[in-house]
């Protein structure tokens, strides 16, 4: 990360914490100045309807990010690179370039561009990073969405030496729990289903309330084969897959594995290494030497060994052996009720 990127992701790493007491403490006060005064004649209006996605022209967008200012540079990733923007209307917004020469050497990124960024823009759901809008211009393809801040989970675990101090078991757990609630509305309940494509750490946003927000979903059909990136987060069968067919819910469920050992180990993927060093590990149940030795183990370790084995479900069977990820949402909906407050 360069310097001014380093300064500014320290200092949201600093106000998370206390965004998120403030936050707590006040919004109650904040429930009962906005509460209006019950009335039994009183009409009530309908739920807005969501506003259709929009397309914005490329001045648009180059107004928005000044000119993509590397000044305005929150992310670059194996996709593209992701922009701070500012809309005229002031609102803050998230701006995704895909790289040109992923848009040129790729015909599914310059044919049905827009068709795919529509249907994908339907997806609401807390543990998501909503898309608000696209641009499409020779040579370029923009997706934007909202502004989800900058902090993801592979910065809190592997970017910031101190950042994993600030991840306690039971924020890891949430993390995970959001992250899978995410997934299993892409798989669940769009129609038709979406395959996220890439699913790890750097894709996995924080906010202020340490809570999960899945990103880049539905994008991989832009570079199925471009292995920088995701090598490590897909199985071996996913490169036998021809035009990116490797690309499943299974696959899915085993890159959510991955992010799970990560989660409990505090080490970095290393395009598969982790899986290798880890599987062993929580087969002989020998979680002392497998769980991130930067914060305290937990006076129970029954919640973190399940965990364990979820992960070891995810990522050591086969496709048609790995759980679904609903059935994982049922195990990380009581962990987390065991473990979070």
């Amino acid at each position: 990360m360069k310097h001014t990127q380093k300064l500014a992701y320290y200092l949201i790493l600093a106000l998370c914490s206390s965004s998120f007491h403030r936050t707590s403490l006040c919004s109650p006060l904040l429930h009962l100045q906005k509460q209006p005064p019950s009335s039994p004649t009183r009409r009530r209006n309908p739920p807005p309807s969501k506003p259709s996605i929009r397309s914005y022209t490329l001045i648009d967008i180059d107004t928005a990010t000044q000119g993509f200012s590397h000044r305005r540079v929150i992310g670059e990733g194996r996709l593209g690179t992701v922009y701070a923007a500012l809309l005229d209307t002031g609102e803050l917004i998230a701006v995704k370039r895909i790289y040109p020469w992923l848009v040129l050497s790729n015909n599914n990124a310059g044919f049905g561009f827009s068709s795919v960024v529509k249907s994908l823009s339907s997806a609401q759901h807390p543990n998501l990073v909503t898309i608000t809008g696209y641009s499409e211009a020779p040579g370029e393809r923009i997706i934007v969405m909202e502004y989800a801040g900058v902090v993801n989970l592979d910065m809190y675990l592997h970017q910031n030496p101190d950042g994993g101090f600030l991840l306690n078991w039971s924020h890891r757990v949430k993390i995970a729990a959001g992250a899978a609630r995410g997934l299993q509305y892409l798989h669940e309940s769009m129609a038709p289903s979406v395959i996220h494509g890439c699913v790890k750490p750097s894709n996995i946003l924080i906010d202020a309330k340490l809570s999960a927000k899945l990103s880049d979903y539905g994008l991989n059909f832009l570079a199925p084969r471009e292995k920088r990136g995701l090598v490590g987060y897909v199985d071996e069968e996913y490169w036998q897959g021809k035009g990116g067919q490797g690309s499943c819910k299974e696959n899915d469920v085993y890159g959510y594995g991955v992010v799970l050992l990560e989660l409990l180990s505090g080490r970095g993927c290393e395009e598969g290494w982790l899986v290798k060093w880890a599987l062993p590990l929580i087969k002989e149940m020998r979680f002392s030497e497998l769980l991130d030795p930067r914060i305290e183990y937990p006076s129970d370790l029954k919640p973190l060994m399940r965990m364990g084995k979820v992960a070891l479900a995810c990522v050591g069977n086969c496709r048609k052996s790995r759980p679904a990820i609903g059935q994982v949402v049922a195990i990380f909906n009581n962990l987390e009720a065991q473990l979070c407050v």
